[in-house]
């Protein structure tokens, strides 16, 4: 395994916990970003375009004959073929989060439908649904089996608010574990079939499913109502006979206790689990294999990547499955960095480069991670997965892009411990965290006096709340060794006004006037 951090070009404000992603014909698809799309991207959809270590986000399009999809955060995502070997596929999405946090109980189906070496367009369809339709939820998973050469979906887990006639005025957004019912979606018919097993008694969300011919298996999630992560390995066996499809499930030995993991297939028959948490306040920094074959599994443990100091300590992660063995990791840079919202991004590649080939994704996988949103779960609750999804993309030319941070000073060209100032008391060796958004290094603020330069937050005895509210304000920052610098700059000159002429009043035209005698002349020969 080797890991390579990548910097954030453009946009990387919308990299946030909770969107998807989705590979066609090797290019990756972001879907979900946060907030409201804006005008530069309607679509909300954006290309990853990754050279030379730095990640670019580029808008994407759709075909005019598209239904709207809102930009859904933790939706349940799978690919989605004719059968099992087909070159040709599309993808389910279903359910997520809209930036309202409303829940959605939509399907949408995402196909490539033209491809240039420029443009890359999509079409989205909206499928509707009749029988037990599963309700809106979010941090499910959804999988596609093949038996008897027939396929179905397999819809299965998630989290939803608590039902309207439960619900308090203190805890109206409350969400609750959905019930651990098995839904079969037969797309071709537009049906759905919903199965109790006395096997499934919890809810789980944000668990890893693996799918491979008419067979699922259930790893990890996690269930509210006990707090717990499952241990437990479940294996769904789909039968599609001529009648009634059958559904069974068998508790295995050798679960492992897990959320919000992700899983990247590496060959036709095995796969590589990473990341994920034991417990609220624990990451899970071991990476496992997993090898399905004559409708068995086997879970062993690998050899995991050397990871950085910043990955090792921070608190959460989120990542999500690239395809062809590659997995997008993603650690909060709030402790790190002025930018608000801004994050550090790696690529995990779990194969060598020699085994780094074009390969059919025969195996279906839907890894979700996770719990909740920041603003509804406490610091130490699962981080929040990218997911797959699928958009057309239109990335004609690199000025396409709204926001380019190459326009941004990056403060690690010169280091977090430099001496900013003549009074900088910051030493690698004796410093300790000054603000509580510090972790393992000092926090900085850019100086934009002149070329620009970082300078310590503690040196410049800048108060916490007047650090955060800086960050948040779009407006210069100059240190204390130029603040009255910039104050003479700023001061303007005083302008003399300007004297204009006084206008010329309009002059009346003189009128003749008549005398009496004439006015008797000229009223005689008009009536003459």
């Amino acid at each position: 395994m080797s890991l390579q951090m990548v910097s954030t070009v453009s946009n990387s404000s919308l990299l946030q916990p909770g969107f998807s992603l989705l590979n066609f014909d090797g290019h990756v698809f972001l879907f979900g970003q946060k907030g409201w799309p804006k005008r530069s991207c309607p679509t909300g959809v954006f290309l990853l375009d990754i050279k030379q270590n730095e990640l670019k986000m580029k808008p994407a399009c759709f075909s005019k004959d598209s239904c709207y999809l809102p930009p859904l955060r933790y939706p349940a995502l799978c690919m989605l073929r004719s059968d099992a070997r087909a070159d040709e596929y599309q993808y389910i999405i279903h359910g997520g989060k809209t930036p309202n946090n409303d829940l959605s109980d939509k399907i949408y189906f995402m196909s490539l439908v033209s491809k240039t070496s420029k443009k890359m367009t999509f079409q989205c369809i909206e499928k509707d649904l009749g029988g037990d339709v599963p309700e809106a939820r979010y941090g499910h998973t959804i999988n596609v089996v093949h038996s008897r050469g027939k396929s179905v979906s397999v819809l299965f887990g998630g989290r939803s608010y608590t039902p309207l006639a439960q619900r308090t005025t203190e805890k109206w957004n409350s969400v609750v574990d959905c019930l651990p019912s098995v839904f079969l979606i037969d797309f071709e018919f537009g049906c759905c079939r919903s199965y109790t097993l006395p096997e499934l008694q919890d809810g789980l969300s944000f668990h890893v499913s693996v799918a491979r011919d008419d067979i699922i298996y259930i790893l990890g999630g996690h269930s509210l109502q006990n707090n717990t992560r499952c241990p437990n390995l479940y294996k769904l066996k789909i039968d599609l006979p001529l009648g009634s499809p059958a559904v069974t499930c068998t508790i295995l030995p050798g679960g492992i206790s897990v959320s919000s993991a992700i899983v990247t297939q590496i060959s036709d028959s095995e796969f590589v689990l990473v990341g994920g948490y034991h417990s609220d306040n624990q990451k899970r920094l071991v990476c496992n294999t997993i090898v399905l074959e004559d409708s068995k599994i086997e879970i062993v443990e690998s050899v995991s990547p050397e990871w950085t100091p910043d990955i090792k300590h921070c608190r959460t992660w989120f990542g999500c499955d690239m395809g062809k063995g590659s997995v997008l990791l993603g650690i909060p840079g709030a402790n790190k960095q002025i930018i608000p919202d801004a994050n550090y991004f790696y690529i995990l590649r779990c194969k060598g480069a020699e085994e780094d080939k074009e390969e059919d994704l025969i195996t279906q996988i839907c890894s979700q991670t996770s719990s909740e949103d920041p603003g509804d779960s406490t610091p130490f609750e699962d981080s929040e997965e990218f997911c797959f999804s699928a958009e057309a993309n239109s990335f004609d030319a690199d000025d396409a892009d709204t926001y380019n941070e190459d326009d941004e000073e990056d403060e690690s060209e010169t280091g977090y411990w430099i001496t900013c100032c003549a009074s900088c008391s910051v030493d690698i060796n004796t410093w300790v965290p000054f603000y509580s958004t510090e972790l393992n290094k000092p926090a900085m603020i850019l100086c934009s006096s002149g070329a620009g330069h970082w300078v310590h937050a503690q040196c410049m005895d800048l108060s916490e709340t007047m650090l955060l509210r800086l960050s948040e304000a779009n407006v210069k920052y100059f240190c204390n060794e130029h603040i009255d610098l910039n104050k003479g700059l700023q001061t303007p000159q005083k302008v003399g006004c300007l004297k204009r002429p006084p206008m010329k009043p309009l002059r009346r035209k003189k009128t003749m006037k008549l005398s009496t005698p004439m006015k008797k002349s000229f009223l005689r020969r008009l009536f003459e």
